[in-house]
């Protein structure tokens, strides 16, 4: 079965950074795109970027110049390098897939605060 697991959440001072993983099983990763994904408090579920099979990539603006996504297909791992970190991107971090269906992991936690 599709399994994701999100790890690599934590509390961070703003200006910080932190690497997210989502490690993904049950699926042929290297020919899936890959999505990951934020919700803070009191808000809704928001794209924050994604990475095609090729490689290609995508950010929303409020994450562009600062985040980098990327994925080792060897590992069926992507990774979300989060740099500048500021308050507002306080959140539960998920990754997504849709292989037939929407898949979600369990999230990791992103805190940024002083």
């Amino acid at each position: 079965q599709v399994q994701l697991v999100e790890s690599g959440g934590g509390l961070v001072q703003p200006g910080g950074s932190l690497r997210l993983s989502c490690a993904a099983s049950g699926f042929v990763f290297r020919f899936t795109a890959v999505g990951w994904y934020r919700q803070a408090p009191g808000k809704q579920r928001e794209l924050v970027s994604t990475i095609t099979s090729g490689g290609n990539t995508n950010y929303a603006d409020s994450v562009k110049d600062r985040f980098t996504i990327s994925r080792d297909n060897a590992k069926n791992t992507v990774y979300l390098q989060m740099n500048s970190l500021k308050p507002e991107d306080t959140a539960v971090y998920y990754c997504n897939v849709f292989v037939g269906a929407d898949y979600w992991g369990q999230g990791t936690q992103v805190t940024v605060s002083s």
